[in-house]
């Protein structure tokens, strides 16, 4: 049986768009909502029925485990048992674009929705409305990126738009996101920290709060079951070819630029810089948009230049390693 239509409705983030979106949540229903990082596709994590729906509607594995929302720590404490290596990141950092990824309370959500890990990744968004939206709905909230599934994320209710027309109930207007790339992500299940994501939050602030190195685990390969969202290494990704570390333009590629840098050879189709000013969280919050306008008709490939690797520019190189991987 084909897939309803939904007629999606786009809702200013007011008071009343705001009680309306925890009202779709409630009833099992899928909502965008902005968090700081990218807009999210919400649903109820505690429902099964409604993260199947979310599933569907953005062609999704359903091995890839989805991240649970709440509006605070003693929420969070609801939903997984924290170590106290946890609880201190989680007391530093939230609210903020940190995932801790700790032994799920088996109850408090759906094993769908934790793709059936006995761990279950949490994160308290600092976006206002997405506060709102969590304390209205009063239930773990789980909130992927609202895009089809390997499509750029959305920073804008315009992009989620483009993605999910027809697929979701409403998307809630906010205006941009002011990071741009997904939450760092934390695999706090073992004596030290993992890294499993980079991302808003820069290796640098969790490892001062550690006093020690965070582990880098391996990257699983698309065929195999990741530990948290955003683990597949084929992501993100354009419809076009990306190509990184460029020095020489070819024929028919769009370029991405950094810092005002200029590449020989044929010229660009069209160009976007990230930041002329060479500032990274500028880059990071323009990322997936300008991805999004270079991957147009008439592009036969977008063209990369190097990034800086420290800070945010960590997050960016991942994403576009995962926009340039063959698929």
């Amino acid at each position: 049986m084909a897939t309803p239509i939904i007629a999606t409705r786009l809702v200013p983030a007011d008071e009343e768009g705001i009680a309306e979106t925890a009202r779709v949540l409630r009833s099992g229903g899928l909502a965008a909502i902005p968090t700081e990082t990218v807009y999210g596709l919400a649903c109820d994590a505690t429902d099964p029925h409604a993260v199947a729906k979310l599933y569907a509607a953005k062609g999704r594995p359903s091995f890839n485990p989805l991240i649970a929302h709440v509006p605070d720590v003693e929420a969070a404490l609801r939903v997984g048992q924290f170590s106290p290596t946890a609880s201190a990141l989680a007391r530093a950092f939230w609210p903020g674009p940190l995932t801790l990824v700790v032994p799920a309370i088996e109850d408090a959500t759906s094993p769908l929705a934790r793709a059936g890990l006995s761990s279950v990744a949490i994160r308290v968004p600092a976006h206002p409305v997405a506060q709102a939206v969590l304390r209205a709905a009063d239930r773990p909230i789980a909130a992927p990126s609202a895009n089809r599934s390997g499509h750029v994320s959305p920073t804008t209710a315009g992009h989620v738009m483009a993605d999910l027309l027809g697929a979701i109930d409403l998307v809630l207007d906010a205006g941009p996101a002011a990071v741009g790339v997904e939450s760092t992500i934390l695999d706090c299940t073992g004596d030290i920290p993992a890294m499993l994501r980079p991302g808003g939050l820069a290796r640098e602030e969790i490892e001062a709060v550690l006093g020690h190195a965070l582990a880098v685990p391996e990257r699983v390969t698309d065929d195999e079951a990741p530990q948290a969202p955003g683990m597949l290494a084929s992501h993100y990704a354009p419809s076009v070819p990306v190509r990184l570390m460029a020095e020489q333009l070819r024929a028919g590629e769009a370029l991405l630029t950094f810092g005002g840098q200029a590449l020989h050879g044929a010229p660009p189709v069209r160009t976007r810089d990230l930041s002329p000013e060479g500032d990274l969280v500028e880059a990071a919050a323009n990322l997936y948009a300008y991805l999004r306008e270079l991957d147009a008709p008439g592009v036969s490939g977008i063209a990369v230049v190097g990034l800086p690797a420290h800070g945010l520019g960590e997050a960016i190189a991942d994403r576009l390693r995962r926009a340039a991987a063959p698929r």
